[in-house]
This record gives C-alpha cells, sequence and structure tokens, in this order.
C-alpha cells in the first residue's frame, strides 16, 4: 500500500489557478480548515469552489480567491448566513449558482457515476431554474412523459475533506454523526485529498467506530494530511466541538475592511498551520 502522507502545502501545490474545486463538510461542521488555509496564504486565484458551504467559502471570498461560488447554503450553522459570502455576493465580487440541497447530492453522484445528469423533481416550480441557468428540464422517455429536472454532473477538478481518522494509505474514518457526502466530493473529482485529525496503523481504524464509519478507502484518496485541530474553528466530533467564540470573532471581521485586515494578519497570514494553532491557543 501506497504512502500517501502529505502537507496542506503539498496539497495546494497539486492546485491550480481557475480549477473547480469540492470542499466537504457541512456549514461550520468538519470542514478541511487546515488545508483552506494553506490556500489563504498561496497566490491561487480565480477558484469554483463547489461546497455545502460555511466559513471554507467565506474565507476563500473573503481573500479574494473564488471567480464562482456552487452551493445550496452557505452557513455558519449557530451563525445562520456566512457573513463574508454574503457580503461578497451582495457586492457582486463572485459569480452566483444556487442548488438545491437534494439537487447538489444528485450532481455530485452524477459526477461520481460519470453520467451528464441526474434527473429528479426537486426545483419543479421554484425560482431556482431562473436563478442557476445551468439547471434545465428534461422529458422522460417512458410512456408517462413526466418533466423533470435535470441535476448537471458536478465534475471537480479536486476534492478536499476531512475525516476523524485515517492511515497512511488513504482509507479515512468519520466518527461523528454524519459522513455529510464527503465520499461523493471525493468520487466526483480528479484530485483528491484528505486530511484527517490523527493517522493510525490501518489495523487500528476499529478501535473507536464500526466497520460503517470507513466510508472512504484508498482508491478514493491522492493524499492525505495529518492535520490535529485541522477542522478547527469548524467541529469535528467527536475530537472537539466548534469554537464558537472564535467563530463569532471571525464573523464580526465583515463590517469592516479594518476588522478582516487585523484577523487575517493574526490568524491567516502566519508561517504555516503550527503558527495558525499556537495564535489560536495564545488568544
Amino acid at each position: 500500500m501506497a504512502d500517501k502522507r502529505m502537507t496542506e502545502e503539498e496539497v495546494v501545490a497539486e492546485l491550480e489557478d481557475g480549477m473547480t474545486i469540492g470542499i466537504g463538510g457541512w456549514g461550520s461542521r468538519r470542514k478541511p480548515m487546515s488545508i483552506v488555509r494553506a490556500i489563504l496564504r498561496s497566490p491561487l486565484k480565480d477558484l469554483t469552489v463547489v461546497s455545502y458551504a460555511g466559513p471554507d467559502l467565506g474565507l476563500l471570498c473573503a481573500a479574494g480567491k473564488v471567480r464562482r461560488a456552487v452551493y445550496s447554503f452557505v452557513s455558519l450553522d449557530s451563525i445562520a448566513l456566512e457573513p463574508h459570502f454574503r457580503a461578497a455576493r451582495q457586492n457582486g465580487l463572485v459569480e452566483d449558482e444556487p442548488w438545491d440541497e437534494g439537487l447538489f447530492v444528485l450532481g455530485l453522484q452524477a459526477a461520481a457515476w460519470r453520467v451528464p445528469f441526474l434527473p429528479s423533481r426537486a426545483g419543479l416550480g421554484s425560482d431556482l431554474l431562473t436563478r442557476n441557468p445551468r439547471l434545465r428540464t428534461v422529458r422522460s422517455p417512458y410512456a408517462d412523459g413526466e418533466e423533470l429536472v435535470a441535476a448537471p454532473a458536478l465534475v471537480l477538478d479536486a476534492a478536499i475533506v476531512h475525516m476523524n481518522r485515517g492511515d497512511a494509505g488513504g482509507n479515512g474514518q468519520f466518527l461523528g454523526p454524519d459522513l455529510y457526502f464527503d465520499d461523493l466530493f471525493l468520487s466526483a473529482a480528479t484530485r483528491r485529498f484528505m486530511s484527517v485529525e490523527r493517522i493510525v496503523p490501518t489495523g487500528r481504524l476499529l478501535d473507536e467506530g464500526t466497520f460503517h464509519t470507513l466510508r472512504v478507502n484508498r482508491l478514493m484518496v491522492d493524499g492525505v494530511v495529518e492535520a490535529p485541530n485541522g477542522a478547527h474553528f469548524t467541529s469535528c466530533a467527536p475530537d472537539y466541538e466548534r469554537d464558537e467564540s472564535f467563530q463569532r470573532e471571525y464573523a464580526a471581521t465583515a463590517k469592516s475592511p479594518e476588522a478582516w485586515d487585523a484577523f487575517r494578519s493574526a490568524y491567516l497570514d502566519v508561517d504555516g498551520e503550527a503558527e495558525y494553532q499556537r495564535a489560536v491557543t495564545n488568544r
């Protein structure tokens, strides 16, 4: 089994300007934030971000890294609207592509199955079809002749996810309440990267969870990063909950450019992930 261990910086070196990047997790839960922070420190730009989005998309928008946002929602969970994404969208700084949550799943599944679209009734009769011209309708070829929404495949150049545990070969394990479709993000992508709280020997992956928690296998992952506290400030249950005070501090920085610059200087424009973790601990 190949050793696929990498650093955050090595993952970012695999990415290019203009890529379509899928980011796993859900809202402000189990996001691959250490890799997002590495992207923030890099010169990457003009990205299309595909996400059940939270501070991953907000931070990248605030840093001017995003050209297009593809999402079904953008929330910090305990704070309903992600403020930096909201500001970028209202000011026309990003191209906007809203989806329904169910259609979003079908788009990822279509890409994972390598088919051009999957049909659904979700979105019919709503403004979603006018707000997102990428969504179209198709007519069933069978006797029913039903009109359906065609969810186009959300094909990703790269995907990044965060898991609780993993091994050096790229097998990943979630220990919290939900997988959050991270397996579909990886399966929909050409290049696949996973950060984990801890890398353990393969034979120890069942020490903390049952077989059903092993939903990411090594064939779905090109690189794995050991990143303790790497989902901060989002939650990574059961390892840790969301850092609510830090999230409030982050959200408040959308009020002015000066507040954002101070936050970025203190926590983001630092010398790597270890320095970020020290800054968070010492705040």
